[in-house]
């Protein structure tokens, strides 16, 4: 049997449940990882560890420089230590996928994030210099590519302007735990500590970057900073974060309340705490990408509302299980709307709670089998 090695340098439980479930079909699995996030999803002790520069988060620069770092010490690794080695890349440095157009092994690569698409948020248009070389050297890797996974059709049509439709394998990521059930609020340790008992909690938890378009959940608690009962609530970090607290500073918002990333052991504390979890992206990006954050929600049975343009994955999924639903950007008074309406509707918070269980059926995390399924299909 052949080796493989895993490219990601901030790797989380999907990178993880990959890595177990390609072990055993390959001689070894080895990650080469800046850092790598368990998440509930232990490692298995035969797959092996390298360690790569580590992703900063900011400023810009330096983690632009912690990409290069990274991406000369990957294209260094496969071709001195894993020269014989098969390649899966999935996710960071963005621009990691494309050492195959360098290297000679057999090399596939896992897309949940479409570059050089994702820099319109910027206000980057298709005609920038930069964005055509990217989209021409995606045709090239692309193509070159042994396997092409993608995580959503929607992603995949994206995807398909780079390369032909049929070469690209479709399948979902999965929720950060199988099935879960919610903790209770008389038991929940994070409503204890931060006495939220009383309060409907419209959480975001989460990257804060610039695709994210968190100033939205400011302008959805400006409309409710009269009701002391709704609480917005920002778990998280990221560039976008002080420009986020400015903003509550200046509108003298009450209602809304920041904490950080959570333990592993609060996670399911903290996302249980969630009346509303919230899943934002930007409309220019929204094709080109698929928020994990969903799929946990799901799992814990949690309604949501997807800011996000209705032709993306989050709003096909919305219409198609009923736990969430799905607004652009614009449609601001609509959001308002559905928030007065589910905070005050214990019926419909049951019956989209039950829609999100059903739908997480679909988002397990035996879905890492079926990437190694294609892998190995003829």
């Amino acid at each position: 049997m052949p080796d493989l090695v895993i490219l990601n340098q901030e790797a989380n439980y999907l990178t993880t449940g990959l890595a177990n479930s390609f072990k055993g079909r390959f001689n070894s699995v080895t990650l080469l990882v800046g850092v790598l996030y368990s998440q509930g999803e232990p490692l298995d002790a035969d797959v092996k560890i390298v360690s790569i520069k580590r992703m900063s988060e900011r400023p810009s620069w330096k983690k632009a420089w912690s990409y290069l770092v990274a991406l000369v010490q990957m294209w260094w690794l496969l071709m001195t230590r894993f020269r014989q080695h098969e390649v899966l890349f999935v996710s960071v440095p963005p621009m990691g996928y494309l050492l195959n157009l360098l290297l000679p092994h057999r090399f596939s690569m896992v897309i949940w994030d479409l570059y050089p698409d994702t820099f319109k948020v910027t206000g980057m248009t298709e005609h920038h210099p930069l964005y055509r070389f990217w989209g021409w050297l995606n045709r090239k890797s692309f193509r070159k590519a042994y396997r092409v996974f993608t995580i959503g059709e929607v992603l995949a049509d994206a995807i398909a302007k780079y390369v032909d439709r049929n070469k690209l394998k479709v399948h979902p990521i999965w929720s950060m735990y199988d099935k879960r059930e919610r903790v209770p609020r008389d038991k929940n340790l994070f409503i204890k500590q931060h006495e939220l008992q009383d309060k409907f909690i419209v959480q975001y938890s989460g990257n804060i970057g610039v695709t994210h378009n968190v100033e939205l959940m400011i302008d959805l608690a400006e409309e409710f900073k009269a009701n002391p009962r709704i609480l917005f609530q920002i778990i998280g970090r990221g560039p976008r974060l002080q420009v986020i607290e400015d903003l509550v500073k200046v509108r003298s918002l009450p209602n809304v309340q920041f904490l950080p990333f959570q333990s592993e052991e609060i996670f399911p504390h903290s996302i249980s705490a969630a009346d509303l979890g919230v899943v934002i992206l930007n409309d220019k990006v929204s094709r080109g990408s698929v928020p994990s954050k969903a799929y946990n929600l799901m799992s814990f049975g949690i309604p949501s509302l997807y800011i996000s343009s209705p032709d993306s994955q989050l709003a096909i999924d919305a219409r198609r299980y009923g736990h969430a639903r799905c607004f652009s950007a614009s449609q601001q008074s609509a959001m308002v709307d559905f928030i007065n309406q589910i905070s005050q509707s214990s019926e419909l918070r049951v019956l989209m709670s039950q829609a999100a269980r059903k739908a997480s059926d679909d988002y397990l995390p035996r879905n890492s089998v079926k990437f190694v399924e294609s892998y190995f299909a003829n």
